[in-house]
């Protein structure tokens, strides 16, 4: 499971869902298939694919300024 970060500060590409907060993070179920989603869309000066564990959940909630705990995740395409 691989989702897709800023290069700049680390926040993760999420998807807004109502009522949710904060708004899930949007994973791919490979590395590649991340990739290919930042290449499609010219962004790989700004955004690279992270593996989702527990070091990079951690980066990911310190970034969106919540705990971890409240991480919650969306597959693409949903």
């Amino acid at each position: 499971m691989f989702a897709i970060v800023y290069k700049s500060d680390g926040v993760p590409i999420c998807c807004q869902v109502a009522g949710v907060e904060p708004d899930p993070v949007v994973f791919w179920p490979s590395e590649a298939a991340a990739k290919a989603f930042i290449d499609g869309r010219g962004g790989s000066d700004d955004f690279q694919p992270v593996a989702v564990n527990d070091d990079s959940m951690d980066a990911m909630a310190k970034a969106l300024g919540c705990p971890v705990e409240r991480l919650m995740f969306e597959q693409y395409p949903a």
